[in-house]
This record gives C-alpha cells, sequence and structure tokens, in this order.
C-alpha cells in the first residue's frame, strides 16, 4: 500500500493511504454528508475543481455501476474517505470504487480522521489543499506556499459546459436546456415528461435560444461562483419575461443575478442529501439534495421584482425565488435528487404547468 499526503493551505497534513490514481492533484476541499450517492457525488460537475471528502466513514460499499453516473466524465479533483470498501457487495455493482478511480485518473486517500477535516473546514471555510504522495523528500513549507499564492480557478463553468447544442427529443413541450454543468438526472426528469429538449452551451445567446420557439428554458446547476458567468447572466437577463423559466442551483443563482440581486460565498457551502426547505408558499417542509458553495443575498432582494418562496431551514438562506410579474421561478436545492429524496420532484411537473399557462402567448425575440 502506498502513503498519501493531504496537505491544507493552512499547514495541516493528513497522512494515510493511497488509492484511485498515482498523481499529484490540488484542489478546493469540501465536505458532503451524504450516507449514500457517492457515485452520483463524484461524476456531478457541479464538484469540478473541488477534492470531496466523505463524512460518511465507510464509502464503496455497492462499487460502481452503469446506470447513476450524473455525467460522461468525472470533474472532482480528489476524493477522501475515512474507510474505503474493498470489496463491494451489491447486484448491479461492475466495478470497485478504486478501479474507476484509477481509470479516470483521479486519486484519493483513506485513513485520515474525516471528523477533523470536516471541523477544520466548518471553522475557517473550504480551504485549497493538495494530494500528494508521502515521503521525506516532501517539503511542506514549499507546498504550503504554492498553495496560498495559487489564484482560484475562475473557469468553472467553461470547462463543464458542452461546446456544442446537441437534442433530446421528445413530442412534449419544446424546452431549451442551457447547460452550466448539468446533472443528467434533469435531463432525465424532462425526458419522463416527454419533453422535447434541446441542450445548450453555457454562452448561449438568447436571440439563438428564442429562434428555436421553446416552450420553456431550463436553467441547469453548475459549478462555481455565479458572478464569474458573465455571458449566462446576460442571456437570461435578455430571456425574462420573453418565455417561461426554471432555475436550479447555479441556473437559480444566475437567475437572481440577472434580476439585479446579489451573491455571496457561503462559509463550507450545503453539500449532502438531508438539507431541511420549507416552502413558504405551502408551510411544507421538504428534505432537498443540496450542492453549492455561494447563496443569494435576501437583502439585495429588495428594490427587485423576486420574491422569496423557499429557505432553509439550517441556516436560513434564500433556497428558492419566483419572478413577481413573469412565469420564472427558481430553486436552490436539486429537485432532480441523484442522489436524495424525491421530495421536490414536483417542481418539474410545475414547470410543466407554467409552460402549459403559457402556450400560445407570443414569445417575444431578443
Amino acid at each position: 500500500m502506498k502513503e498519501r499526503m493531504l496537505i491544507l493551505e493552512d499547514g495541516t497534513v493528513f497522512n494515510g493511504i493511497a488509492f484511485g490514481s498515482d498523481q499529484a492533484s490540488q484542489g478546493e476541499v469540501v465536505f458532503t454528508t451524504g450516507m449514500t450517492g457517492y457515485q452520483e457525488t463524484l461524476s456531478d460537475p457541479s464538484f469540478y475543481g473541488q477534492i470531496v471528502t466523505f463524512t460518511y466513514p465507510l464509502i464503496g460499499n455497492y462499487g460502481i455501476n452503469r446506470d447513476d453516473f450524473e455525467a460522461i466524465n468525472p470533474s472532482i479533483r480528489g476524493m477522501v474517505v475515512r474507510e474505503l470498501a474493498k470489496h463491494p457487495s451489491n447486484f448491479r455493482s461492475d466495478l470497485t470504487l478504486n478501479e474507476y478511480l484509477t481509470s479516470k485518473e483521479i486519486p484519493g486517500i483513506e485513513g485520515i480522521d474525516t471528523r477533523k477535516l470536516t471541523r477544520i473546514i466548518r471553522s475557517k471555510g473550504a480551504v485549497r489543499a493538495i494530494l500528494t504522495e508521502a515521503g521525506a523528500e516532501v517539503n511542506v513549507e514549499e507546498v504550503v506556499a504554492k498553495l496560498q499564492s495559487t489564484p482560484l480557478i475562475t473557469n468553472h463553468v467553461r470547462e463543464v459546459s458542452p461546446k456544442t447544442a446537441y437534442p433530446s427529443p421528445g413530442r412534449g413541450k419544446r424546452v431549451v436546456l442551457m447547460d452550466f454543468g448539468m446533472k443528467h438526472g434533469i435531463l432525465r426528469e424532462l425526458n419522463k415528461r416527454n419533453c422535447d429538449v434541446l441542450v445548450v452551451p453555457y454562452n448561449t445567446t438568447a436571440e439563438e435560444i428564442l429562434a428555436w420557439y421553446p416552450d420553456g428554458v431550463m436553467l441547469s446547476n453548475g459549478p462555481g461562483d455565479p458572478a464569474d458567468v458573465i455571458e449566462g447572466i446576460e442571456t437570461i437577463r435578455e430571456l425574462i419575461g420573453k418565455v417561461p423559466i426554471f432555475g436550479i442551483c447555479l441556473g437559480h443563482q444566475l437567475f437572481a443575478l440577472a434580476s439585479g440581486a446579489k451573491s455571496f460565498k457561503l462559509p463550507f457551502g450545503h453539500r449532502g442529501a438531508n438539507h431541511p426547505v420549507k416552502d413558504l408558499r405551502t408551510g411544507r417542509t421538504e428534505i432537498t439534495s443540496q450542492n453549492h458553495g455561494y447563496a443569494i443575498d435576501a437583502n439585495s432582494l429588495e428594490g427587485t421584482d423576486l420574491e422569496v418562496t423557499h429557505v432553509a431551514l439550517n441556516d436560513g438562506t434564500v433556497e428558492g425565488l419566483r419572478h413577481k410579474k413573469y412565469p420564472v421561478f427558481t430553486v436552490q436545492y436539486h429537485p432532480e435528487a441523484s442522489p436524495g429524496p424525491e421530495d421536490s420532484n414536483h417542481l418539474f411537473d410545475e414547470f410543466i404547468d407554467l409552460m402549459e399557462a403559457n402556450a400560445g402567448k407570443e414569445i417575444q425575440h431578443a
């Protein structure tokens, strides 16, 4: 067994056992609290550029299967676990987690105190770190200096969004899906409802989208700071009032910024499958799947045409918005789950109803 080190930018060093790829990797360390769903997590494009720590102590026990991916290729920079299951047991298992990460050139480390690491992240926020082979030749001070001087990446969405548009045909409502780093679960839910979907890159213009005469526009999830996605914000600003819109996660944030609100970085983000959210419209509380490091500043909504529809019960942050004048609503969490509970799956039906209610209304062109 090879030894591996996880070195944080504050100088903290964790020594553990290597699995996955032998290569070194650098990224922002975050944690997720899901007890299951590691396959969906590692393939979620919203984790682009991040080293993901799993707080649940045993990961990999049901292997990797062909069905549960949320993207064709994973975007994470590394994986941190307390214990890696070497011999998965599940009838759907095709590969071990170690075999899969090795094939995708993603390094992992096991055997470290993940509770200590999680506490560091909770107290100091997400930190930059590097996964590297252990050895006397590793100069920790030099590594820390390099981490501290390395600027944070800002090209997250550009790296995970498709380069060209592609269709996912159906016979129902025509939906243009702006892909900022889409989980396939979103497309799957639209396909279940027989939508005729056209998936387009993040920098597609409003004019190009409206030329398809869509019944609605879906704004997908994605990684990074929403303020960096200038092209997406501009497109959404031009689409508001011209076509029904449903936004999820990053799509929710981009819609808010396009409407005049502001975002801020959470200390350690919301990542997991057990986050309670209250629907202010109904008073109902739903358990949701979440993965985001930024949120919308509730105070910045004053003076906009937006109203809050959902709030997080853990910290009171904004979890849902709707436009007061136009057919637009968004949520910060993942109603498609994958992984996680499907309490909020009905929001896709609400989107269908919204498009039905606006059917036949003339679409204005940008």
